[in-house]
């Protein structure tokens, strides 16, 4: 299914397909994606797949969490580990950026990705994975610190995206 509007696909198995554009700066000297413009790649697909937009912007319907000073919640990031599998050369078209949750715990979430080269571009052989990567994700009360847990909302519209969390290749 897709959201025009939105720029998202709700893929097979479960798994959000968010489009981003790589920018120029995004490089590095070597002429592919730097790894630490990865991670603010990846920041860009899950800011748009699960945080509730601006007023006047679209998202998909998994876009529930509400975080900041202003609400009272915020949102931590707990670890993030990244697989790169091929580099990313600059391309025009967005890259695949493929979402799910490994798990949704009592305040955290696991987000899961694979960063893949554009749909439009796919050859006979199907997409390239670049990337694998998983963050996890604490909802924390702004004012103590302490955990918060994940609401009905959060849970009903993330249920559905629920799949294997990724097996880095470093672990048994």
């Amino acid at each position: 299914m897709t959201d025009p509007s939105a720029g998202s696909v709700i893929g097979p198995h479960g798994r959000l397909h968010i489009p981003i554009h790589l920018r120029w700066g995004d490089l590095d000297a070597f002429n592919h994606v730097n790894n630490t413009s990865m991670l603010k790649l990846l920041e860009e697909a899950r800011v748009r797949a699960f945080w509730l937009p601006q007023p006047g912007e679209t998202a998909p319907p998994t876009a529930v969490i509400e975080s900041g000073l202003a609400v009272g919640t915020l949102t931590l990031i707990a670890r993030q580990e990244i697989e790169y599998l091929a580099p990313v050369p600059y391309q025009r078209d967005p890259l695949d950026v493929q979402l799910w949750f490994g798990k949704l715990g009592g305040s955290s979430i696991e987000v899961c990705y694979e960063v893949c080269s554009p749909i439009e571009t796919a050859g006979a052989e199907g997409q390239t994975v670049y990337a694998r990567a998983t963050t996890v994700v604490v909802k924390v009360d702004a004012a103590t610190g302490r955990p918060q847990r994940l609401s009905d909302v959060e849970r009903t519209a993330w249920e559905p995206y629920l799949g294997e969390p990724i097996r880095h290749a470093h672990r048994s």
